[in-house]
């Protein structure tokens, strides 16, 4: 019997450390990117929108690949590696150059270790978490994971605050990210690996199959909403031209994190206790307040709160639809989480490119439209959650 602290399995705590590396060297670089992209580099925004959607639908273009994968084998531990060793080599492409050209090859190949890595980790995670505590187990990874997006930002505003906006600092930020990435990958490395059940005759087409009703209703909804959920990016450039200076948007960038950690662990007990059907309509519902508040928002105050929002809106979207997922689907987890992000990523490619387009013609337009979208989803959802079981 191994050792528990937080009443949560070891692995849980070890496998965070791993996200908390990786999160203080990529949010480090995410947190100035579309500033650096836009403001210094000089790329104009419906390219960011490009590169974002392409950006997140490489973060999940391989997902149902390594779902199936680590499901077909059984493996999570190397699988994992993989994915996080590929993300930390991309990073190199920035020590190399800063061309536009650069940047979006970085800002898309590093997505793609992102995709490759999630969904053996999540496995993992799920196979040693009770159901009756599946949600907090993925609100304490999260929590870890964004206590480094944290320290991330912090660490690039108090450069940029020290040494000035200029390409000498963004390029050691560069240079400090890819230690940290490096790591995070020697951490996953020294861990034991839990392997799950191989199905070794069952080919990647006919995984879709094998899995639950439950799990593909929820689709419907996820799939819906994906249309607005357009890039980050977007709403750091909504500070910015509200009258945040560079340094202070990537602030913001922290506050997000660090409500992203506060609410996490007990969005994660609330759902166990309540039901995550309750929260997934929360996090609909608290996307929609928030689009809402982007239209009107004037005051930098009223930023300030949007951005604690939306972090709460992050914590449950990417740790309890997770923990949703697991409830769901019993068996091929690692395939239902690559399908589901792949399929949600397809989508997001869509929402950016969308909110690329609306933002040059009013950003408020994009706002309006993820608005409309929140709460089709969130009535789609209401109407259909009482048949997944």
């Amino acid at each position: 019997m191994e050792k528990r602290f937080l009443n949560i399995h070891p692995d849980v705590l070890k496998l965070g450390m791993v996200s908390f590396l990786t999160d203080i060297s990529s949010e480090a670089i995410f947190s100035v990117f579309s500033i650096f992209f836009t403001v210094i580099v000089g790329a104009p925004a419906t390219l960011l929108g490009l590169v974002e959607g392409f950006s997140d639908f490489s973060a999940s273009s391989l997902d149902y690949f390594a779902g199936w994968l680590s499901d077909k084998t059984g493996k999570r531990k190397n699988l994992a590696i993989l994915g996080y060793g590929f993300s930390t080599l991309a990073k190199i492409i920035l020590l190399i150059g800063s061309s536009v050209a650069a940047l979006a090859s970085f800002r898309i190949i590093e997505r793609m270790g992102k995709s490759f890595r999630g969904p053996p980790r999540d496995a993992w995670l799920s196979a040693v978490a009770e159901e009756s505590t599946r949600g907090y187990t993925f609100g304490v990874h999260k929590a870890m994971d964004k206590a480094g997006a944290i320290l991330g930002p912090l660490l690039a505003y108090f450069l940029l605050l020290y040494l000035g906006t200029n390409r000498n600092t963004f390029q050691i930020i560069f240079i400090i990210s890819v230690i940290g990435a490096l790591l995070a990958v020697l951490v996953l490395a020294l861990m034991k690996d839990r392997p799950g059940i191989p199905h070794e005759r069952e080919n990647i087409f006919k995984a879709w199959g094998t899995l639950s009703s439950p799990f593909k209703i929820f689709l419907i909804p996820a799939c819906i909403f994906s249309l607005a959920y357009f890039s980050f990016g977007f709403l750091l450039l909504r500070a910015y031209t509200i009258g945040f200076a560079i340094k202070d948007v990537v602030l913001l960038y922290a506050l997000f994190n660090i409500s992203f950690v506060v609410i996490s662990v007990p969005i994660g007990k609330l759902g166990d206790f309540i039901g995550r059907r309750y929260i997934i309509i929360l996090g609909y519902l608290t996307y929609l307040i928030m689009s809402l508040g982007f239209i009107f928002a004037k005051e930098k105050w009223e930023i300030i709160v949007l951005f604690l929002l939306f972090g709460i809106f992050y914590s449950i979207d990417e740790a309890q639809s997770k923990a949703f997922i697991a409830d769901l689907e019993k068996d091929r987890r690692a395939t239902a989480i690559g399908a589901y992000n792949f399929i949600t990523g397809l989508i997001y490619l869509l929402a950016s490119v969308i909110a690329g387009v609306l933002w040059v013609l009013n950003p408020i337009y994009a706002f309006i439209f993820a608005v409309l979208i929140a709460f089709l989803a969130m009535s789609v959802f209401t109407y259909l959650f009482r048949r997944i079981v």
